[in-house]
C-alpha cells in the first residue's frame, strides 16, 4: 500500500471514530423522541383542540390568576432528560408552573388542568401547555384523561413542591409546539434563561424506584 493510500485510511478510520459517537447519541435522542411523539388520534384531536379552546383565555396570565392559579416562580428544565418507569424523555424544559391549589384532588377535567405552564419570551409570558395533576394518596389506578395515562406515581418536583408530594401528572403542550410529542413531559425547545429562579435538575422519579 503506498503512503499516500495509508495516510487516506488513516485519515477515514479518524473520522468515523469521532462521528460514531455523535451518531449513537442521535439515533438514541430519535429513538426517544419517537417513542412519545405518537400523533393523536381524530377523536383525541378533537378533545385537544376543544381543551386548546377553553382555555385560550388563560394566555392573558391575569386572567389565570383571577381563576385561582398562581405561579410557583422557578422556570424549570431538565437538560439531560432521561426516564421515568416506561416513559424515556430528552433533554428540554417544563416551563414556569401556575398552580390551581383549589382544583388540587379533582378528577382530570379538560376545562380545568391544575397547573398552566407558561414561557419566558423576554418580558412576557407566553401560554405553553396545560398540565393535569393528581395526587398519589388513595389512588389506586393511575386517572385518564384525552385517552392517555397519566404518569406516577411520582416525587413532588422540589422545590417548586415537596419531595414528598407523590402524585401523577399529565403534561399536554397544547400551544407550543413539542418535537417530541404533545404528551411530553419535557420540551426540547423549551429553555430557561440564566437566573436566580431557573432550576436545572435531574429528571424526576418514580415513588419507590431506586434513587442514587
Amino acid at each position: 500500500m503506498s503512503v499516500s493510500r495509508r495516510h487516506w485510511t488513516r485519515g477515514c478510520l479518524a473520522v468515523a471514530a469521532l462521528a460514531w459517537p455523535v451518531l449513537l447519541a442521535a439515533q438514541s435522542m430519535n429513538m426517544s423522541m419517537n417513542m412519545s411523539s405518537t400523533a393523536p388520534t381524530p377523536a383525541q384531536q378533537a378533545q385537544l383542540d376543544s381543551a386548546r379552546t377553553l382555555l385560550a383565555k388563560y394566555a392573558d396570565p391575569f386572567a389565570a390568576m383571577r381563576d385561582g392559579y398562581f405561579s410557583t416562580v422557578a422556570c424549570v428544565e431538565y437538560p439531560q432528560g432521561g426516564a421515568l418507569g416506561e416513559e424515556h424523555f430528552v433533554p428540554g424544559g417544563m416551563g414556569v408552573h401556575f398552580l390551581n391549589a383549589g382544583l388540587i384532588g379533582q378528577q382530570p377535567n379538560p376545562a380545568h388542568p391544575q397547573v398552566l405552564i407558561y414561557e419566558w419570551d423576554h418580558d412576557t409570558l407566553k401560554l405553553a401547555a396545560a398540565e393535569w395533576f393528581v395526587p398519589a394518596q388513595g389512588v389506586t389506578t393511575p386517572p385518564q384523561i384525552f385517552g392517555q395515562t397519566l404518569k406516577g406515581p411520582m416525587h413532588g418536583h422540589a422545590p417548586i413542591m415537596p419531595h414528598e408530594f407523590a402524585h401523577f401528572d399529565l403534561h399536554v403542550w397544547l400551544w407550543k409546539n413539542n418535537p417530541a410529542g404533545i404528551f411530553s413531559s419535557t420540551n426540547p425547545d423549551m429553555h430557561c434563561a440564566d437566573g436566580r429562579y431557573t432550576i436545572r435538575d435531574d429528571h424526576p422519579s418514580l415513588v419507590g424506584a431506586h434513587e442514587h
